[in-house]
C-alpha cells in the first residue's frame, strides 16, 4: 500500500476486508468528503489547513497542515514535523485511529506543528502544470521521481512556511525515498532528524506472495501495462493468477502479503479502506519489483543498456548507496518480527551499510510482535512506537 512495499503486496493488503475471508476487487478510492482536513482532523476536533505546492517537474501536491493540538495552543516556537506515507496510501493513513493512538494528532497534541504528504497521483495530489490523469505521460515516474522532486519539495515547502527545519516521519516506501535522498546527501540541510517506521531499503526477503507477483509482472513489463495508473483491471487479473499458484494461499490477503499484523482494530481496518487503494504509476510499481528480483537498491532499469545510457550516461542504473549516508545524520528506526514487507533480514542490510553511523545519533528499535501495518494503526503503537519516537525527536 502506501507501502514501499512491493506494489502488489500493499495492493492486496488494500484489496482486504479485514473480516472479509476472499479478496474483492481493487478500485481507486475517492475523499468524497471534501478533503482529508474536513473528513478525518477537523470532525476530531483540530484545527487544519489545505496546501498545495508545484514541484519542479510540474506535479502540483497536496499537503494538509495541523497547527496545534485541541488544546488550540499555536505558538511560533513549534517544530515543524513532516509525515509521508506508504505505497497506495495517503496523509489519512496517518489518522486513522483516535486522536490518542494516531501519530498526527499525538505530535499536535505534544506541540509539533504537523505537516502530511500526499505523493503524486494520490486524490490530493491529482494536479499537474500541463498534464492530465488521462495522459500516459502523467504516469510516467517511479519513485525516483518521489525522491528527487516530490520530497525535496515539500521539505523545501515547509521550510519556507515555518522558517524551521523539520522532523520527518515516513512509513514504507516513505522510508525508501528518504533513505534514497539521504544517501545523496540531499534534503539534509533542511532535516532535523528522521524516524523511519517499517524501513524499506532492500526488499530481496519478501514474502512469496511479494516474489511471485514480481516475477510475473516483470515478465509482463509495461509492455502489457503501459503508463497507467495502478492499480487497475489487468492487475486485478493478474491477482487472480497469483492467487491460483502453488504454495499461495489467498484466503488471508492481510497476512499473506504484509504479514499478520499483531494490533489492528477493526474500526481503523474499516477506516482504512475508506480511504485505500490509493494510485500510484505502473511504472512505480515496476521499479519496486525490479528490486524484488535484483535484491539491489538502484534507479529504474530501463532494461536495455542502451536506453540506460540515453538516461543515465551508463549502461546500468545508478545505486543509491546506503553506505553514503552522513554518519551523523539523527535517525530513528523501528521494524517488526512478522513484517513480510520490511523483511528482518533486509533490514539487517540495511543496519549493516549503517555499522558506521554515529552511535548517539541512530536508535534501533525492534518489536517481535509487529508486522507492517502495526507500526501506523496498532492499537498500542503510541506507548510501543510513538513514546520512542517522540524522546527520540526531543533529543534533536
Amino acid at each position: 500500500m502506501a507501502n514501499p512495499l512491493s506494489t502488489l503486496l500493499l495492493v492486496a493488503l488494500l484489496s482486504l476486508s479485514a473480516a472479509a475471508a476472499t479478496r474483492t476487487k481493487l478500485q481507486p478510492t475517492n475523499n468524497v468528503d471534501g478533503g482529508i482536513c474536513k473528513s478525518l482532523v477537523e470532525t476530531q476536533g483540530y484545527a487544519c489547513e489545505e496546501h498545495k505546492v508545484t514541484t519542479a517537474d510540474g506535479y502540483v501536491l497536496g499537503l494538509q497542515r495541523i497547527p496545534a493540538g485541541r488544546s488550540g495552543n499555536k505558538t511560533a516556537a513549534k517544530l515543524p514535523v513532516l509525515l509521508q506515507h506508504g505505497l497506495l496510501m495517503d496523509a489519512s493513513a496517518w489518522l486513522l485511529n483516535e486522536p490518542d493512538k494516531a501519530l498526527a494528532f499525538i505530535l499536535a497534541d505534544k506541540g509539533f506543528d504537523v505537516w502530511l504528504a500526499n505523493a503524486r497521483g494520490t486524490e490530493s495530489s491529482r494536479r499537474h502544470t500541463s498534464l492530465s490523469p488521462n495522459d500516459p505521460a502523467y504516469w510516467d515516474w517511479s519513485w525516483d521521481e518521489l525522491t528527487g522532486y516530490d520530497l525535496p519539495a515539500a521539505f523545501q515547502y515547509v521550510n519556507n512556511q515555518t522558517g524551521q527545519k523539520l522532523h520527518y516521519v515516513g512509513h514504507s516506501l516513505g522510508t525508501l525515498t528518504a533513505l534514497a535522498a539521504f544517501s545523496q546527501e540531499k534534503l539534509l540541510n533542511l532535516l532535523r532528524s528522521a524516524a523511519l517506521l517499517s524501513p524499506i531499503a532492500y526488499l530481496g526477503q519478501i514474502s512469496p506472495f511479494g516474489r511471485t507477483a514480481a516475477d510475473i509482472f516483470l515478465a509482463q513489463g509495461l509492455a502489457l501495462f503501459g503508463s497507467q495508473a495502478f492499480p487497475n483491471e489487468q492487475v486485478n487479473r493478474l491477482l487472480d493468477f497469483i492467487c491460483t499458484r502453488p504454495g499461495i494461499d489467498c484466503s488471508n490477503f492481510l497476512s499473506v502479503t504484509t504479514g499478520p499484523n499483531c494490533c489492528l482494530s477493526s474500526s481503523s481496518i474499516d477506516a482504512l479502506f475508506k480511504h485505500t487503494p490509493q494510485t500510484t504509476s505502473t511504472k512505480n510499481a515496476l521499479h519496486l519489483f525490479q528490486m524484488v528480483r535484483k535484491g539491489t537498491i538502484e534507479m529504474y532499469d530501463y532494461g536495455l543498456p542502451i536506453t540506460n545510457m540515453q538516461h543515465y550516461r551508463q549502461p546500468t542504473p545508478p545505486v543509491y548507496n546506503m553506505a553514503n549516508i552522513p554518519k551523523d545524520v539523527p535517525l530513528f528506526l523501528s521494524y517488526g518480527g512478522r513484517d513480510l514487507l520490511s523483511n528482518v533480514f533486509d533490514v539487517n542490510l540495511l543496519l549493516d551499510n549503517l555499522k558506521d553511523h554515529d552511535k548517539d545519533k541512530l536508535v534501533v528499535q525492534f518489536r517481535e510482535d509487529y508486522a507492517h501495518m502495526d507500526f501506523i494503526m496498532a492499537m498500542n503503537a503510541n506507548q510501543v512506537v510513538y513514546d520512542p519516537l517522540l524522546s527520540f525527536f526531543r533529543l534533536h
